[in-house]
């Protein structure tokens, strides 16, 4: 029985990895941290924990308090920000004799920015979303006139679609900007088409460990956005096109020539058919990796095995192991569902009147 520590348990992201430890039946004692109280109330912990948000500059001092009281063996976040700090803070972490399981230093840091992620791939000639980061408004004006009077904005960190916006409108577009206090820290990007893919994969010193696709087919709440994103995926489904386990490897190469930890690739559709990787998630799972481990492959516990034991998994394959056309389906204030593509095909052929 382990001690794990999670950042920003009793969140979404964090409670999807706590359920899939829960689920593995190891018996890991689990103490949850985080900056939001009330929150807290929400994780299934054995300890829980208030700590300052990770861009304080006293979070740290309190991380390391919290440490020395509840002796972690191990420690994750599922949260951009808090992985990039625990990443800065690494070695003063490790010298706790906490355990982490992470990417390179550079690589956090190159994938937390966007921007950055976006130059990297764009000079190994990777199918992007042409992007400019808009540092004024002569910028923006030239992205509408180069992305044919209609851009994507969106902040170049953060996740949950933080800032994001479609928008063929300049004026609109400038006053988001404004909005957000975001030149310098916006991109424009080309619209690309509303087909999603996620490329979720464990990697040790260089060599995948385990990978899974799954497809996006809607957005929890996008009707109450003017983006149509949310970052709450409302309904996944498992797939495995090789045109996006071609591209997820190569966005990943691209940015770490020996991967270590996790590496989620989000990618867009453009107009011919190709994915294009918009970003990586860095260091954490994507939000609804619960869905994985109730279908059979647990990444949490791979996770988890690898970081503390190195203990590898005993799959049928690396790459898509789990069937296609499986869904997980979410709402709010409600438990997901697993469920088919062929299920969900009979309920509306059964919902059909003559």
């Amino acid at each position: 029985m382990a001690r794990i520590m999670i950042g920003g348990a009793g969140g979404a992201p964090s409670n999807n990895f706590i359920k899939s430890l829960r689920t593995s039946g190891d018996g890991d004692y689990l103490i949850g941290i985080c900056s939001v109280p009330t929150d807290l109330f929400l994780a299934d912990t054995d300890e829980k924990y208030i700590v300052p948000y990770a861009v304080e500059p006293h979070f740290f001092d309190r991380l390391e308090a919290v440490i020395k009281k509840s002796r972690p063996d191990f420690l994750h976040s599922q949260h951009d920000f808090e992985v990039r700090r625990i990443s800065r803070d690494r070695e003063k972490i490790q010298k706790l004799g906490v355990k982490l399981f992470l990417p390179s230093a550079q690589t956090v840091e190159d994938c937390v920015d966007k921007s950055r992620s976006y130059s990297i791939w764009r000079q190994a000639g990777l199918p992007v979303p042409e992007t400019v980061v808009v540092s004024d408004e002569n910028v923006l004006k030239q992205a509408f006139e180069a992305f044919g009077g209609k851009v994507w904005l969106r902040a170049t960190e953060g996740g949950g679609g933080r800032g994001a916006l479609p928008t063929d409108s300049y004026d609109f577009a400038s006053l988001w900007i404004d909005r957000f206090r975001g030149w310098g820290q916006f991109t424009a990007a080309k619209c690309m088409t509303s087909q999603t893919v996620t490329w979720l994969s464990i990697w040790y010193e260089g060599e995948l460990v385990v990978a899974q696709q799954r497809k996006r087919r809607r957005w929890s709440f996008a009707d109450r956005t003017l983006s149509g994103v949310t970052g709450i995926t409302g309904v996944g489904e498992t797939s495995s096109d090789p045109s996006v386990d071609d591209m997820a490897l190569a966005a990943i190469r691209s940015v770490d020539s020996r991967p270590h930890g996790i590496f989620s690739v989000d990618m867009t559709y453009d107009e011919k058919g190709r994915p294009n990787p918009t970003e990586i998630n860095i260091g954490r799972f994507f939000t609804t990796h619960y869905f994985f481990a109730k279908a059979g492959v647990n990444f949490a516990k791979i996770y988890k095995d690898l970081a503390l034991y190195g203990k590898w998994p005993d799959l049928p394959k690396k790459i898509n192991p789990l069937p296609d056309g499986l869904l997980w389906i979410r709402g709010m204030d409600v438990e997901p569902v697993l469920t088919t593509v062929e299920e969900l095909k009979r309920l509306e052929s059964e919902s059909q009147f003559n």
